[in-house]
This record gives structure tokens, C-alpha cells and sequence, in this order.
């Protein structure tokens, strides 16, 4: 085990746990997963004093699926859709929609929905649209090839969306596994971290007790703010070096901590890296 050192946070009553689901806690990367991480992690889960939210970029349907395929614990809550949708989760497993806060990231797009920003984005080069079930009334998703110029397409989508008084934020992934960009249309005020700043303020959380964890650039915002994050070892090399240096630049460089295995003999990948960062922010949550 090796020793890990507290950023000095006191022993809070409850922690918020907010993690990635796809390459973060669920080990669909290339890299290999340390046998006993997510069961480690299962137990962890269990402690009444933690609430654990899922937030990603996956819809209501694709969350199911992965809880079943990959034996997650059930959350709490569940912040999906890439941050366009807060979900509260019943012991019995009913799902909630919190009308709240998507009334209040509605605003942004003047009344308009997913229907119509699709006709003031039609004819637009490169972009290519997402099947339906990929879609919400203010998220919409398109697939962007790789080898395109990003930079002017997003330029080129904001301009549009502008002239239409439509306050927007474009949102880029890579589908690993599809070899596809993903491009995601969202409210300005929509995002994974502003779900979670939400979250934190409805559940009565500061960042003092709160740790968020991710693997990629759709995480970047949140890795970078002033919430406590952990970049999980498998986490491609370039995306740390731009979290480090986003980082340094908005003084938050104490708040992101990149997983490097070694704890509790694991490796620091996925679930592993998660343990890691909770123990380096919280060591007195290690052996729980």
C-alpha cells in the first residue's frame, strides 16, 4: 500500500460520491481491472453515510444496462444524458426526474426543444445525427468523424444557434470503441459539473465533502473546478496533462488528483482509481 497524503479535509458525516460510468467505473477500457476493485468498491457503496451518484454521458436505458452487466451498486441518483437530466433513485429502484432542474436549463434554449434545433442545425457539413433513443428535448446528439475539422463545425453550429437566441454549449467524445466523434448539443447551464453543483445544493453538499471521478474531456469541466476530483489511471495521457494545466490556470490544482495505482495493491484503474482518490481526499473512508 502506498501512502497517500491527505489534502486535509476533515472526516465528513456523509461524502458525495460522483463518478464517470463508462472507462471510469466501469472497466471498458483496454486497460486491465484489478480483481477485488469493484467489489472493494461495492462495499464502499454500501456505507450508509455515502451517497453515490452516476453521472454520464449514457441515457436512462444505457444506465440500466450497465448496472445489470456489470453488477454496479444501485445509486442514489443519477446524473445522465451528459448532464441534461438529474434522476433520484428509490430503495425500490423507482426513478425520478427532477422537473426542476430542467426547467431551469430549458431557459437557455428560449422555449425551444431537440425538434427545432434540429432544423436550424440542418444541412450542417460533417455532423450526422444520433439514433432517437440517444436523444432528449434539450440534448442533441450528433456523430462527428474524427478526422474532421472540429473547431469549424462547433463555430459554425454556434453562429447558427446565436443568430437564433439560443444560449448553447457543444460538448466533444470519442466513441472508443466505434472509432466515431460524439457531438452533443447542450443548454449552456446544462453540463456535468453544473448537474453536480445542483446536486451538491439539493442534497446539502460542499465540496468539502464531495469527490468526483472521471476519465476523459467530457469530464474536464468538473476535474478542473474546485470540486475534488480523481482522474482514474487509465485515463489517456493527454487528458491529464490538460487537466493538470487547465487546472494550475482556474487555481485548482489541489482539487485534482491523478490515480497511479499502488493502493491497496491494486493498480489505479477504473473502480481502483476511484478508491484511491476518495483515500487520498478522505483517508479515513480507506478502510470502510
Amino acid at each position: 500500500m502506498i501512502f497517500l497524503v491527505s489534502v486535509g479535509c476533515p472526516m465528513p458525516e456523509r461524502l458525495l460520491l460522483c463518478t464517470d460510468l463508462d472507462r471510469t467505473l466501469i472497466p471498458n477500457g483496454p486497460q486491465p481491472e484489478s480483481s477485488q476493485a469493484r467489489n472493494q468498491f461495492a462495499a464502499l457503496a454500501a456505507d450508509p453515510r455515502l451517497v453515490l451518484a452516476y453521472v454520464t454521458g449514457r441515457d436512462r436505458q444505457l444506465v440500466h444496462e450497465a448496472l445489470a452487466s456489470y453488477q454496479l451498486p444501485q445509486p442514489d441518483f443519477v446524473i445522465a444524458d451528459v448532464g441534461t437530466t438529474i434522476y433520484s433513485i428509490e430503495p425500490d429502484g423507482n426513478w425520478t426526474a427532477d422537473e426542476v432542474w430542467e426547467t431551469r436549463i430549458g431557459a437557455d434554449w428560449n422555449g425551444r426543444a431537440n425538434e427545432d434545433l434540429q432544423q436550424l442545425l440542418a444541412g450542417t457539413p460533417g455532423l450526422r445525427l444520433q439514433e432517437e433513443h440517444k436523444q432528449n428535448r434539450h440534448k442533441l446528439s450528433y456523430y462527428l468523424a474524427l478526422e474532421a475539422n472540429l473547431g469549424a463545425v462547433a463555430r459554425n453550429v454556434m453562429e447558427r444557434l446565436r443568430a437564433a437566441d439560443v444560449r448553447a454549449r457543444v460538448v466533444w467524445s470519442i466513441d472508443e470503441q466505434a472509432n466515431i466523434g460524439l457531438f452533443d448539443i447542450l443548454p449552456e447551464s446544462a453540463s456535468k459539473y453544473h448537474a453536480v453543483a445542483m446536486l451538491q445544493q439539493l442534497q446539502g453538499f460542499t465540496d468539502s465533502d464531495t469527490v468526483f471521478s472521471g476519465d476523459s474531456g467530457n469530464d474536464m469541466e468538473v476535474l478542473t473546478s474546485s470540486i475534488p476530483a480523481v482522474l482514474v489511471a487509465n485515463s489517456d495521457p493527454q487528458v491529464q496533462q490538460e487537466a493538470i494545466e487547465l487546472a494550475a490556470s482556474s487555481g485548482h490544482s489541489a482539487q485534482l488528483y491523478i490515480a497511479r495505482g499502488g493502493y491497496n495493491g491494486m493498480n489505479g484503474n477504473y473502480s481502483a482509481g476511484i478508491l484511491e482518490g476518495i483515500a487520498h481526499y478522505h483517508p479515513q473512508w480507506r478502510d470502510r
